[in-house]
């Protein structure tokens, strides 16, 4: 799929959704401070859920999909390549809507300036999606291609769950709280885009998107 670059009328829409992400990076993700994956690479996995969201009369409520993907460097340097998984039991206005905005082309971050670190973008590909969250624990699984599980971190003194918070009280880049864990399972096994990062930086969120004003 090649991302639409020209000024065309755009469809107004709004989205909050329950996100579960995972990454190649360390507990904390420097990219959140410094801005730079502490691994080098970029990697990582991000399910999402709608809780509710319009993309103009099309209703996305109870959406589920997954990104993909892989950067040689930090996101921001860009030549990122992005996987697209969508619910094999959404409606097909439903994922038109849903690329449409993840591809950058409705406008709106963080898709918009995501749009232009993209060099290779796939999708959307229709499979099975298990996927859900509560708290600290979530889990996203599409047979045999992505497989990701989060717990809670724990102490290592008294071995005892700890809750741990990045908050951006201005706003973030994905959400504005996020709710720090680790990754019991982490592996994405999808034609040339493949992973493996247990025991990594994740977090649990909800994301909320617009292209209004």
């Amino acid at each position: 799929m090649t991302l639409a670059t020209e000024a065309r009328p755009r469809t107004a829409y709004r989205v909050r959704a329950q996100s579960v992400e995972a990454c190649s990076c360390s507990h904390g993700c420097n990219c959140q401070f410094g801005g730079t994956p502490n691994e080098g690479i970029c990697e990582f996995v991000i399910g999402y859920e709608v809780q509710e969201g319009r993309f103009g009369d099309v209703d996305l409520s109870g959406l589920r999909a997954v990104v993909a993907a892989k950067y040689p460097n930090a996101i921001h340097e860009g030549h990122g390549h992005v996987v697209l998984f969508v619910d094999e039991g959404a409606r097909p206005e439903q994922v038109n809507a849903f690329t449409t905005i993840l591809s950058g082309q409705a406008g709106g971050m963080p898709w918009e300036a995501l749009a232009g670190t993209i060099e290779r973008f796939e999708g959307p590909i229709a499979k099975p999606i298990d996927l859900a969250v509560d708290g600290q624990r979530a889990h996203v699984r599409i047979p045999g291609t992505v497989e990701l599980e989060t717990t809670p971190l724990r102490d290592p003194v008294t071995g005892q769950e700890k809750e741990v918070h990045i908050t951006y009280p201005k706003g973030g880049f994905f959400w504005n709280d996020g709710n720090v864990v680790t990754t019991r399972t982490m592996r994405v096994d999808y034609e040339s885009l493949r992973m493996e990062w247990p025991s990594k930086y994740a977090s649990t969120a909800e994301v909320n998107w617009s292209n209004a004003g």
